[in-house]
Order: structure tokens, then sequence, then C-alpha cells
């Protein structure tokens, strides 16, 4: 499993119902997507949440890397970098995928909380504690799923968790809030459900 995102951050007057409708015309377009385990298209608006910017962050999680691949060197992200540039893309490995007891229902959030790794820090007692408090809360009512990804290049560790209520379910410490405007979970059985080391 690879997570990826890609940040497109936009003027404070941007019109967000450009990008409302950018994903209510194209984000179905990757509903049948082979290699693609999940696609949530997330936005944020800046002032709404604590979010101090307005951005498009879609954040992926990938069950082939050559799907990855074949989707940055295709026309799906050929229409991102014609319509706002080329942005740099983030990726990490997967090490955690959980489903939650909201797995069935239509996300409305998701959220992403980074953690740089302590030059003396223990790697696989941080990475197993992070992987314990992802299961833990992939248990919580509302949660539709919870990931733990690294990249070691940066050592940089990555919480993402999807949640099916917006309103009720996000506690204020599971990290940047986004709302999700369209799912896409073609091989979303393919993330597989625990730990990957």
């Amino acid at each position: 499993m690879h997570a990826m995102q890609y940040a497109v951050t936009l003027p404070a007057d941007y019109d967000m119902g450009i990008i409302r409708e950018r994903v209510r015309s194209k984000g179905h377009l990757l509903d049948g997507y082979e290699g693609l385990g999940l696609k949530a298209y997330g936005m944020r608006e800046r002032g709404v949440d604590g979010s101090p910017v307005n951005q498009y962050a879609p954040f992926y999680l990938w069950a082939a890397p050559e799907a990855m691949n074949r989707f940055l060197l295709g026309d799906g992200f050929r229409g991102v970098v014609r319509d706002f540039g080329r942005p740099v893309v983030q990726h990490w490995r997967g090490l955690l995928h959980r489903p939650g007891p909201a797995a069935g229902a239509v996300p409305r959030a998701y959220t992403r909380r980074t953690e740089i790794l302590p030059e003396d820090a223990d790697l696989a007692t941080v990475v197993a504690k992070a992987a314990a408090e992802q299961e833990e809360l992939a248990s919580s009512d509302g949660v539709h799923s919870a990931v733990v990804a690294l990249d070691p290049r940066h050592w940089e560790l990555i919480r993402f968790t999807l949640w099916a209520d917006a309103a009720t379910d996000v506690p204020p410490s599971a990290g940047d809030r986004f709302q999700v405007l369209h799912l896409s979970a073609p091989g979303i059985a393919g993330l597989g459900a625990g730990r990957q080391w």
C-alpha cells in the first residue's frame, strides 16, 4: 500500500464552488480505476474548522504502485497540472490500514496528522506506538478507516483517518481537517486490514 497526497493552495478569495463543481463533474472518473484503493477528494476552506487556507488536497491509498505511476503520468494528473500547475506530490509507504465501524458509510471528512521522527528515536518503537493508537482509533464510532504511513526520506510519519460525519465524529486532536467531497474506492479491499510490516 502506498499513500499519496498533493495540495493545491488557492487564494484567500478563491471561489471554492469551483472545486466543488470540479469534483462533482470529474470525481466519478476514478470510481473504477484499477489499482486504486481509495481517493478522498479533500478540500478545506479558509476560516472553516480552523483552516488558515483555501486548499484542494486529495488523498490517495494505492493498492498497486504501478497504478500510482500510471496516474501520475496519465491524463488525470495532467489535468491537475494544466489547471493549477504541477504540485509537489508527497508519498509514503503504507504501514497500517484498518477499516472502522463506519466503513460502509460515505465519509464526510478526513484528518491528517504529521509527525517528524526525531533523529534519536527508535523507529520500531515509535511506529508500533502510532500503529497501536490508530488501531484503537479505528474502533471508534464514526471512523470509516485509519491509516499509518511513513516517508523514510524525511522520516515523517502520517496518520490519516476518514470520518463518517465531520460535525460529530472528529475530535480536535485528530489533525488537520478536510471536507470529503467524493470518495472513489474501487480497490479498498486490496488495501488489506492491519499492519503491513
